[in-house]
């Protein structure tokens, strides 16, 4: 019974751990006065999910190359993936950087 306590216990620890992580990761502003497509994989020809209404902030889990895009901050191959199968040009990203802030998605 005490070995059923300790993983219920190990478990809400590291339950309350993911929430902290998800509500502490950065986010970075889509482009003033866009829409964003969401897609389903890094590129132009993956369906789209969801559009981004302006104002927007993304958090973001990995990156990878996809269809290069040309967009308000330039013109990049990278893909922001902003949650479980959604991906975002990072052309349309403010990051603050040309190249990769976040490790490559696997």
């Amino acid at each position: 019974m005490n070995d059923t306590k300790e993983a219920e216990a190990a478990v809400s620890r590291a339950e309350a751990a993911a929430v902290t992580v998800a509500a502490t990761a950065s986010t970075y502003p889509v482009a003033p006065g866009v829409r964003l497509n969401v897609r389903r994989g890094p590129g132009t020809n993956y369906g789209i999910v969801r559009v981004l209404p302006a104002g927007t902030r993304v958090p973001i889990f990995c990156q990878t190359p996809g269809t290069t895009v040309t967009g308000p901050y330039g013109t990049s191959k990278i893909w922001d993936n902003i949650d479980n199968g959604e991906y975002v040009s990072d052309a349309y990203v403010y990051t603050g950087s040309d190249g990769y802030v976040a490790s490559r998605c696997s």
